[in-house]
């Protein structure tokens, strides 16, 4: 369909699409097509247990060439990558969106183009910088807002929104003007968003301290999705003590000093 011309939707649940691994590589981006790949289930869905969560799409589709790898954050940020990977020229295009509700009640708004490649900065800090990709970033954006009453840091938040292309200009201001960095994704830390961070700065000569929050490794069983999160250390309250960790290795600061005297 898409040598002839068409643009193929191809919706699938993110850990079905291991099995077709080839077919994206050969049948897809070394032509470079304009494929929409559609991945559902996404990070932990709970109860189907670990056939069903899609733990491995980030980490497994990283290494393709031509790819483009988006994870929306909430609703408006789904419209808006949708629309974008359907326009001219796109090339193979991964979407990448959870099991169940999304965050948000009024979830339509204007369709616009996303630039392929580009982040976003959801919050200005100057002691400590989050980067999260997906869903799970309101959970971080909630952790840091108690860390952050608990601490009196300022702590920056960052949606990196795309896997591939990185925004190389996000994590140059990030490998420029932070000593501890976190990462937070709902996939594997092996070889997902956190290990391509890392690679970032080390290639660029960065040298700041990353922690990652994601899957562990070892496969997830049975739960509710809540205490799954839990048992990874991927809910909000445990998102928020790694914040906590992190702030205490830092320096103090004259605001740290203020808040303490």
């Amino acid at each position: 369909m898409a040598k002839d011309g068409l643009l193929p939707f191809c919706n699938i649940y993110s850990s079905f699409m291991q099995r077709a691994y080839d077919n994206i590589i050969h049948d897809v981006a070394i032509q470079n097509l304009s494929v929409v790949f559609c991945l559902d289930r996404a990070g932990l869905v709970g109860e189907d247990g670990p056939t069903h969560h899609g733990a491995f799409d980030m980490a497994y589709l990283r290494p393709i060439p031509n790819l483009t790898i988006a994870s929306p954050m909430d609703e408006h940020e789904l419209r808006r990558l949708m629309y974008t990977a359907q326009l001219p020229d796109k090339g193979p295009f991964v979407l990448r969106y959870p099991r169940g509700r999304g965050v948000l009640v009024d979830w339509i708004c204007p369709l616009e183009e996303i630039p392929v490649g580009k982040g976003r900065k959801l919050k200005d800090g100057n002691d400590l910088a989050v980067i999260s990709i997906g869903p799970i970033g309101n959970k971080v954006a909630s952790a840091i807002s108690h860390a952050e009453a608990e601490s009196g840091r300022d702590i920056a938040h960052y949606d990196l929104r795309f896997l591939k292309p990185l925004d190389e200009e996000l994590l140059h201001e990030v490998g420029r003007n932070f000593s501890r960095v976190i990462t937070v994704e709902d996939g594997v830390i092996q070889g997902g968003m956190g290990s391509a961070v890392l690679e970032f700065m080390s290639d660029h000569g960065y040298t700041p301290a990353i922690k990652r929050i994601g899957l562990p490794d070892r496969f997830v069983q049975h739960g509710t999705v809540t205490e799954l999160y839990q048992l990874c250390g991927m809910d909000e309250n445990s998102i928020t003590k790694e914040l906590l960790n992190q702030c205490a290795l830092l320096p103090v600061t004259s605001k740290i000093k203020e808040l303490t005297n």
